[in-house]
């Protein structure tokens, strides 16, 4: 394991892939804490906005902003102007004016708590102030004026949980099983592959619809259909292994000495098929993450309020024509994670490979 280790650090490949997995994740655990901006919240008056490292809102829309505002409080903005991050104006009405409708301004997001300033005698006009927002958006908004940087890293909270989750059930379900097949062997190997075999013929989208009719969509099901099927190539790695493993002489020498079929397993078969077994685990990640995408994308998988890179995938494909930043920001973590996965696998499998220990 040493010197497996060894040259896993010589691998400048995998440890790029090693570092960009640990900063994603990080990003997306610590990451929405240090957006500004909660990833449910919706801006209306800043929806469809496109990504920019400038502070919204710009000085060309703040008028626009306020005049609509007006029309909502039934009354007239006049005089607009912006002085040191302070919104200064002037509204008027044929009737007296109703002072909490002030409230609107600090409602939009854009500005804050109002202050009144000046009025004449009868309050149809009225001068208040108002501090401008400063709000940063640098992957924009989407159709309902929600960040997309806060959600996409919220989302990589649930794909990166479904991927790592259905990956260790896989694990769990798919050595044990494999273990125990390719160790008993006989009529117990040949019945216990039949049963994965006809769990292989069954297609996995007609699967997750026949849990849907039992059970709601969810994180829940996904975790369901994707452990109950991913299990199978585990298994078939496993007992593949134990085979080449059973007929060795330190397997028969603990036989000999009386030791159990679980001991066997457990000492000496489980912890010398970890070479494979780890590397197709880190190989089977980004499929698991793919899978759900996948689902997600068909409206089988997450459900809002809660979002998953596959579904904001899926509301980014129907907005590209007029939003294509939509699905370019969930897309780019998903891609970057699948690939240092699948580069990271690569590495492990030429760490873990056993020719090379022996030339070594």
């Amino acid at each position: 394991m040493r010197r497996a280790l060894g040259r896993l650090a010589r691998n400048r490949g995998a440890l790029a892939a090693l570092a960009v997995l640990a900063l994603v994740a990080l990003a997306c655990l610590v990451g929405p804490l240090l957006t500004g901006h909660d990833p449910g919240r919706i801006y209306p008056d800043l929806v469809r906005t496109a990504p920019s490292l400038r502070p919204h809102p710009r000085p060309e829309a703040i008028a626009p902003a306020v005049e609509r505002l007006a029309f909502r409080m039934r009354v007239t903005a006049e005089a607009i102007r912006v002085e040191d991050g302070i919104l200064r104006v002037t509204l008027s009405a044929p009737a007296p004016i109703n002072e909490r409708a002030l409230s609107y301004l600090p409602r939009s997001d854009l500005f804050g708590p109002t202050t009144v300033v000046a009025r004449d005698a009868e309050g149809r006009r009225l001068s208040v102030e108002a501090p401008v927002r400063r709000l940063y958006f640098p992957l924009g908004t989407d159709v309902l004026g929600r960040d997309l940087l806060s959600r996409s890293l919220v989302a990589g909270r649930i794909s990166l949980l479904i991927g790592l989750v259905a990956t260790g059930v896989a694990l769990l379900i798919g050595v044990t099983y494999g273990a125990v097949a390719g160790y008993a062997g006989g009529r117990v190997d040949a019945v216990m592959m039949r049963f994965v075999d006809v769990l292989y013929a069954l297609p996995f989208v007609f699967f997750v619809i026949m849990l849907l009719v039992f059970f709601r969509a969810g994180l829940g099901l996904i975790l369901i259909a994707i452990g109950a099927v991913e299990w199978l190539d585990m298994a078939r790695i496993t007992r593949a292994q134990t085979l080449s493993l059973r007929n060795r002489d330190f397997v028969r020498a603990a036989e000999a000495l009386g030791l159990s079929a679980a001991a066997i397993l457990r000492r000496h078969i489980v912890p010398n098929t970890l070479g494979p077994v780890t590397v197709a685990a880190t190989l089977l990640v980004p499929r698991v993450i793919l899978l759900e995408s996948f689902l997600s994308f068909l409206g089988l998988g997450v459900q809002e309020p809660a979002t998953s890179w596959g579904a904001l995938i899926a509301e980014g494909s129907r907005a590209i024509e007029s939003a294509p930043w939509m699905l370019a920001a969930p897309a780019g973590f998903l891609v970057a994670i699948l690939v240092a996965l699948n580069v990271l696998g690569d590495g492990l499998a030429d760490a873990l490979d056993p020719r090379l220990s022996a030339g070594r």
